[in-house]
């Protein structure tokens, strides 16, 4: 059953926007968007050394996702109402889908970035019950 959302939840979404407004988020997201594409593992160890810039804004990026993620997922933040606004977790989520295995085993970490993954799978859900090329069009686009 969907529970009807509330103007919490509205405010919450509103100030998830403002923080992702801040200057060095913006340059994170910026970074992530045009330049995180990679396909396994060792590509993102690459790309992402430890203590690099790239770094910085890779842990920021999928940290803030994770943690909007966590909160749909403990019923926190509605999960209906934030996939009207908050495509770009979809679009964090498909970029990490390939790496995320890797990432898990390296890290001895089955359930790193779970909440990410469930609300991704998720709204992958919601974007085929919109339409039925929605979904897959998307991905082409994002993924390129």
């Amino acid at each position: 059953m969907i529970s009807r959302p509330t103007y919490d939840d509205a405010n919450l979404i509103l100030r998830l926007y403002e923080m992702r407004r801040e200057d060095r988020m913006r340059e994170a997201r910026a970074w992530f968007t045009a330049h995180f594409r990679p396909k396994k593992w060792e590509e993102l160890a690459t790309l992402v050394p430890p203590g690099s810039s790239e770094n910085a804004s890779f842990r920021m990026v999928i940290s803030y996702w994770d943690m909007v993620a966590g909160f749909i997922v403990s019923g926190v933040l509605s999960k209906e109402l934030f996939f009207q606004s908050g495509r770009e977790l979809l679009v964090v989520f498909e970029r990490m889908r390939v790496v995320l295995p890797g990432i898990r085993e390296a890290y001895q970490d089955p359930s790193y970035l779970v909440n990410l993954e469930r609300v991704g799978f998720d709204y992958a859900a919601h974007m085929q019950a919109q339409g039925p090329d929605a979904y897959n069009a998307f991905v082409t686009r994002i993924i390129g």
